[in-house]
């Protein structure tokens, strides 16, 4: 099923109504464009923008649960929306991620918890579950962990990124303190999710 102008004007139209100042991002000048730029919407869900421009313009084959969870977050899509954002994608042929019944239940971030992100636009923040998988980042923290966001393969999570991104290595001063930390962390999660 051919639904791309049906994704480029939901896109768009998600991104015309978030103001650069509720993304907490800065506007200088001008602006040709309501609400945010392609380049602005692509920064906070951690993707190229040449990545979300092809996302923009309707193709949303192949797009992994992660990168979609990414633009949601990005986009501030409510429940109903981010559930069309999948309708979407799955009309569309997405055939490299789950489709949507059988892909296991994001938390909620907590209304509290996003407060507190959005009152630290100073500083990189960024919440995640007992997965490590990055629910939420604000600005700062998506522009500082911009490899864990940019590795499609690593579904912004730290854990994988630490151990699977070529750069990671790079990206951690001391990677492998960072790797003792994760694998000392990881069991413990994975040991209470997995009782009967």
């Amino acid at each position: 099923m051919d639904n791309r102008a049906e994704i480029r004007a939901f896109l768009k139209s998600r991104g015309d109504k978030i103001t650069p100042e509720q993304a907490g991002l800065p506007a200088y000048g001008a602006r040709r464009v309501a609400g945010l730029r392609r380049s602005e919407v692509a920064m906070l869900a951690g993707v190229s923008v040449k990545y979300y421009t092809r996302l923009e313009r309707g193709s949303l084959g192949g797009v992994s649960d992660a990168v979609l969870d990414a633009l949601a977050t990005a986009l501030r899509l409510d429940d109903t929306e981010r559930t069309h954002l999948y309708d979407l994608a799955r009309a569309s042929g997405r055939t490299a991620a789950r489709a949507r019944s059988s892909a296991p239940v994001r938390p909620a971030v907590r209304a509290g918890v996003m407060r507190m992100l959005e009152a630290m636009p100073t500083l990189p923040a960024f919440a995640t579950d007992h997965r490590f998988d990055i629910l939420l980042a604000n600005p700062l923290g998506r522009v500082l962990y911009a490899p864990v966001f940019e590795d499609a393969s690593c579904g912004a999570n730290t854990a994988r990124s630490c151990f699977l991104s070529p750069a990671a290595r790079q990206f951690y001063v001391d990677w492998e303190k960072v790797a003792q930390t994760a694998v000392g962390a990881l069991p413990a999660p994975a040991a209470v999710h997995s009782r009967p």
